[in-house]
């Protein structure tokens, strides 16, 4: 007797497992069991996955419905993970409470850094894991450094086709090849959530701008975020849009809708705020926008791989300079979009949809950046990533990288060696600290 696990936390992390199962990516199972788990801040009074509009029609794939909040309450699932000795008994819990008996188990996770699918991977140690991506992240490297000993058991990352020709550089330091979930079955499931938007409003071809509450990520300020918002909505008016559709972050607050009203009202430009929580890419089967504007969006890439409508970004340079540590995982998902969709401000670019740069050259870059956010984990991407920068120092691709980065690295483009001391003395830092002072007294 063999039990799939398939542990998921949005509907589009559920959809893309109804197309690896659809698509035969998955060996035949006695059972299957879609483990929900709501990650929000306050779970108890946020909706989960199977609230969700659409939910019930990827339901019938799985044979049971459980949820990991109410299995490990009042623990938390992104907060909470088992001591290592106490995980035999986690197992023998988790095994009664979900009827497993001594069936063999298999694992399919979201974000193995992470709790809780590391937890899990953790609790039945003898699994074998299929990690699956839904979204940019796959592209870029292992978050943390993973125990070989759950490294070692994932087979494969599944991953949407998002960039054609793109390989993930997620798990490679294990020797893990990536799998592509078909797009024709992706498709085909997302066509069977389009019912979903039946409360939506009749509206076609508008330009339709995609929020993504970067401000409870702490990478905007919330102020910022409106701001980013208006920028979407005036650079689409200045394309000659007159129809805009904002579809909020279900997290973000209402003020941010009501920023945009105004200024749409000043622009003299009809603007629609949708107030339900359906998937973008049910908008883009129900209105065939004529324009998607968004920041760093998955669904940026979505609706040009694998609808061909026409897509701009914005505020992307900010963010580039913004995102800290360097490590930040958000790094190369802003990476991939800012290389290859437009900018908003280009009118040429926006109308030809130009890509920024070749996917074999996005490749290069990717590794060079992956090797920079974790040298630990990707040694052996020195080499690779010295050659890359010494040949890009004078190129647009050198914004991907930060100098204090570059130098603490000891890589191509950083400050040279014999200058490398100056940030760390601290007779220099108490010259630069006076020189300041002066600077401001003089002119008061």
């Amino acid at each position: 007797m063999t039990t799939q696990i398939f542990q998921a936390s949005t509907l589009y992390g559920t959809a893309t497992l109804a197309a690896a199962l659809d698509s035969g990516a998955f060996r035949p199972a006695d059972r299957r069991i879609l483990l929900v788990c709501n990650n929000a801040a306050t779970p108890e009074i946020t909706p989960g996955l199977d609230e969700t509009p659409g939910f019930e029609r990827l339901r019938d794939r799985f044979d049971d419905v459980i949820s990991y909040n109410e299995t490990i309450f009042p623990f938390h699932p992104g907060g909470w993970a088992p001591r290592v000795e106490d995980m035999p008994l986690w197992e023998r819990f988790l095994r009664h409470e979900w009827q497993l008996g001594d069936e063999d188990v298999e694992l399919a996770v979201e974000s193995i850094q992470v709790n809780p699918s590391l937890s899990l991977t953790q609790i039945f140690n003898g699994a074998p894991v299929t990690v699956y991506a839904d979204g940019l992240m796959s592209y870029g490297p292992t978050r943390n450094k993973i125990d070989p000993l759950v490294g070692t058991r994932v087979d494969r990352v599944l991953h949407l086709d998002l960039v054609p020709g793109l390989k993930p550089l997620l798990l490679t330091e294990f020797g893990v090849e990536g799998e592509v979930v078909p797009t024709a079955a992706f498709t085909k499931v997302l066509a069977e959530l389009a019912p979903s938007g039946d409360e939506l409003p009749e509206i076609e071809e508008p330009a339709l701008l995609l929020g993504q509450y970067l401000s409870a990520l702490d990478i905007l300020t919330a102020e910022q975020e409106e701001n980013l918002h208006v920028r979407m909505l005036k650079g689409a008016v200045e394309l000659g849009h007159t129809k805009v559709v904002f579809k909020p972050h279900p997290s973000a607050p209402a003020r941010f809708a009501r920023t945009l009203e105004q200024e749409a009202e000043k622009l003299e430009v009809e603007l629609t705020v949708l107030d339900t929580t359906v998937l973008a890419e049910v908008l883009y089967q129900r209105m065939r926008p004529a324009l998607v504007v968004g920041c760093f969006s998955t669904a940026l890439l979505t609706a040009s791989a694998l609808y061909g409508l026409p897509t701009a970004r914005i505020g992307t340079d900010t963010l580039l300079d913004r995102l800290t540590p360097y490590e930040n995982s958000n790094r190369v998902p802003v990476t991939v979009v800012d290389a290859l969709v437009p900018a908003l401000t280009d009118r040429k670019a926006v109308q030809e949809q130009r890509p920024g740069m070749s996917v074999e050259a996005l490749g290069e870059l990717i590794r060079a950046v992956g090797f920079a956010m974790q040298p630990k984990i990707y040694p052996y991407l020195r080499t690779e990533t010295e050659r890359y920068l010494a040949g890009h120092l004078k190129d647009r691709s050198m914004r991907y990288f930060k100098r204090k980065r570059l130098t603490s690295l000891g890589l191509p483009g950083g400050i040279p060696g014999r200058l490398a001391f100056i940030p760390r003395n601290s007779t220099a830092r108490r010259m630069v600290r006076r020189a300041r002072a002066l600077q401001k007294a003089v002119k008061r």
